[in-house]
């Protein structure tokens, strides 16, 4: 099993109720739903959502036939269980994104918010992605804007020492990067993806106008400026439509879900508590209904 880069690891951490319930963050919530509606096909067969954490944004991806929560944390899967329930339409999975444990092709869908900006390895995980889709596939991304305009006023007064009109990602804490836009649009290509749309979110995120102006009036102009994105992204935070380009991984949507994140191959066997590799012979754990393949039993 090769060695991925460092990840970020929220097990046992209250993110949930540490960073979204209760703390003020109703239009961040509100205005990413309102882009996933814009930019996601309503229905599919599959849609795998990276970075899944705790479901808050599940319930927009229940009109595919099935949804994939895939976390590093098995902690918040957990929560995500509790609340969204047990049965087929939801398969719930621990992993590292850099090792997807998901089979070649046999996704029309996947989604990944509020995530990349903890990657060192953009490109690797990108390809890891692709590899899930079948061609055709629509990838929703969602980045964390180095060229903002609170980090361009900021350049501008020499108050900041990183440039935000470089292409290259700022790391401004450990495994916290910020991206530009064109660095982002250039690696998606190289992954095998055709970007499409892009919607800038996110200006008004300001606490003083989070307190004073309603929250429904802020949604409502955020949602027109969203659009602004065809003139230039200058917003905190970006999201694009993307889309699995070429012929290779065929489309398997009907195939197994879950190959080994050890050797690559799609041969295990589920068993009561274990997924069993019949290649490499590594063994996965099967958690009261979540896959854990963070590291082999």
């Amino acid at each position: 099993m090769t060695t991925s880069p460092d990840v970020i690891d929220y097990e046992g951490s209250g993110y949930r109720t540490d960073f979204w319930e209760g703390k003020g963050r109703d239009y961040e919530d509100q205005t990413e739903r309102v882009a996933i509606r814009r930019l996601l096909p309503p229905t599919g067969k599959r849609l795998l959502e990276l970075g899944a954490g705790f479901g808050r944004l599940t319930r927009e991806y229940d009109g595919y036939e099935q949804v994939i929560l895939l976390d590093y944390s098995t902690t918040l899967l957990r929560e995500a269980q509790q609340q969204l329930g047990r049965d087929d339409h939801f398969v719930y999975a621990a992993a590292n994104i850099y090792q997807l444990p998901i089979n070649e092709g046999v996704c029309d869908a996947a989604t990944m918010i509020r995530v990349i900006h903890h990657f060192a390895d953009v490109p690797a995980a990108l390809q890891q992605i692709r590899s899930t889709l079948a061609p055709g596939g629509v990838f929703i991304l969602e980045f964390a804007n180095k060229r903002n305009l609170k980090a361009v006023a900021r350049y501008l007064l020499r108050r900041q020492d990183w440039n935000p009109f470089d292409r290259e990602p700022v790391e401004f804490v450990k495994l916290n990067f910020d991206f530009h836009p064109a660095y982002m649009l250039d690696t998606l290509k190289d992954a095998g993806f055709t970007p499409e749309k892009q919607l800038s979110l996110s200006y008004l995120r300001l606490g003083v106008l989070k307190r004073v102006v309603p929250t429904g009036i802020l949604v409502g102009i955020d949602s027109l400026l969203q659009h602004t994105a065809s003139l230039g992204t200058y917003s905190p935070s970006v999201f694009t439509r993307n889309i699995a380009t070429g012929n290779e991984p065929p489309a398997l949507l009907d195939g197994p879900i879950f190959k080994c994140p050890a050797c690559g191959e799609a041969s295990l066997n589920e068993e009561t508590d274990r997924m069993a590799c019949q290649n490499c012979g590594k063994q996965w754990a099967i958690e009261d209904g979540i896959y854990n393949f963070k590291e082999p039993l």
